[in-house]
């Protein structure tokens, strides 16, 4: 896609929403102001009185540009953009229906869109680890996002959730202002392979929380694994067809204030208990790729992480604004997993200048690291291939580690819109030596309607 077709796109998007706007709220005063929370304000009081009612219709957007500026595994330079968009309700049972401590959530995205790290950055025989579009990925399809009820007993320190959602909803969580996978978002299930599904896919789930005090929680979760779920057509299927085995993850986590700044941390764990391929050895124990039988199945995989989120300054006193660092960690089974760990760690500045304080610029490197079995497999087919030519088509490609970076800015426009211009770069696309490293110049749009 060139980038004429993509401005023609993102024209005839932001042309089409602007329309709906305008058509649905003509009547609304404060449509399109800076100080509201949604661009489509707050229709003439209507969304605040739904809200006390206890419905609050959700609808955003996120758009993203990747271009390859230099290097990458074809230099020919052009544009890619993916998108999404999202429209849900958020219900408080309690207010509509006098259900005490009970909310409930349907969700429904829609993505679209292309990637520039398919084809571009990263060697279509082995594409890359992360990728400089987050956004993208989980087919051209509209999913059925979220579909739960939960509900608090005991003064609230137990919390149930019980419907359709996924584990980076509640375990392993992570914000997603950075335009690149690998600094956005639940990190295992960008890692755990074929097991954990982030959004926008949803399996079939239960997450109960215990709140041991107001500073510390711990929880345990039950996930239909089905990959049918991930078909295109899929999006809203509710039934177990297809079900592998069920994802168990536990964490715990941690939310102190350290110099009256809030923080928080977490540690857990998660089990498949779906059979797993092994990637190297077959069913006698020697290698597969040498005796051409079927790789050695284990019964289940698994893996855990840690997550560290601190601010660490105040602005002139204003909380809102400072230093905030971010790290994340994550290992995993390596009988099993293609990439057996990854690091992260990110630094943003809230309201760099008193003339935008709601702006702010981040920082971040992390590094994904393929599991040496996997390298000696593909070391392996080609040998028994005879194939040592990195330009054959019949080669399979070498991955070891992959590096990404990038640097951004967050334009806080209003409130309901931010844009953020940014750079990456990644060294050893797809984890492949043969790629030449890659610089990404990305833009990032994230508006709520």
């Amino acid at each position: 896609m060139k980038m004429k077709h993509v401005n023609a796109r993102l024209i005839c998007q932001v042309s089409a929403a602007a329309a709906l706007v305008l058509a649905g709220n003509a009547m609304a005063a404060d449509a399109f102001s800076s100080d509201s929370k949604w661009m489509t304000g707050d229709w003439g009081g209507e969304r605040t009185k739904l809200i006390e009612q206890g419905i609050d219709i959700k609808a955003d957007y996120v758009g993203e540009v990747g271009g390859n500026l230099n290097g990458g595994y074809n230099d020919d330079k052009t544009a890619r953009y993916a998108d999404q968009f999202g429209l849900g309700v958020a219900l408080d049972l309690q207010k509509l229906w006098g259900w005490d401590n009970t909310q409930a959530k349907i969700q429904l995205t829609n993505r679209n869109g292309y990637n520039i790290s398919n084809d571009r950055v990263g060697d279509p025989r082995a594409g890359t680890l992360s990728s400089s579009q987050e956004v993208y990925g989980r087919g051209h399809m509209v999913r059925l996002t979220q579909l739960w009820i939960q509900h608090q007993f005991f003064d609230n320190k137990l919390d149930v959730k019980a419907g359709y959602f996924g584990e980076g909803e509640d375990f392993n969580t992570f914000p997603c202002d950075f335009q690149n996978l690998a600094f956005c978002g639940s990190q295992v299930g960008n890692w755990a392979t074929n097991i954990w599904y982030n959004w926008p896919v949803s399996q079939a789930a239960i997450r109960v929380k215990y709140n041991i005090n107001d500073e510390l929680y711990a929880q345990i979760g039950a996930y239909n694994q089905n990959p049918s779920q991930l078909e295109h057509g899929n999006g809203f299927k509710l039934s177990g067809s297809g079900t592998k085995g069920t994802v168990l993850p536990v964490e715990l986590v941690w939310s102190p204030k350290v110099n009256s700044l809030p923080g928080e941390y977490r540690v857990g764990y998660y089990k498949s208990t779906a059979d797993a391929d092994d990637v190297r050895e077959d069913i006698n124990g020697f290698d597969a790729a040498t005796t051409g039988d079927a790789y050695k199945t284990h019964s289940s995989k698994s893996g855990y992480w840690f997550v560290a989120q601190q601010q660490l300054t105040s602005h002139n006193g204003d909380a809102s604004r400072g230093l905030n660092i971010a790290a994340n960690a994550t290992f995993h089974d390596k009988d099993t997993n293609f990439i057996d760990n990854y690091q992260s760690v990110m630094f943003v500045y809230k309201g760099p200048f008193d003339a935008r304080p709601k702006d702010d610029v981040g920082i971040g490197a992390a590094r994904i690291h393929v599991n040496k079995d996997v390298k000696r497999n593909a070391e392996l087919l080609n040998a028994s291939s005879g194939v040592s030519d990195y330009d054959s088509a019949a080669f399979s490609p070498i991955r070891e580690t992959e590096y990404n970076y990038e640097i951004n800015y967050g334009f806080h426009v209003t409130n309901w819109l931010t844009v953020r211009p940014n750079l990456q770069y990644i060294t050893h696309p797809g984890g492949v030596d043969e790629v030449d490293n890659a610089l990404v110049a990305g833009l990032k749009i994230q508006s709520v309607f």
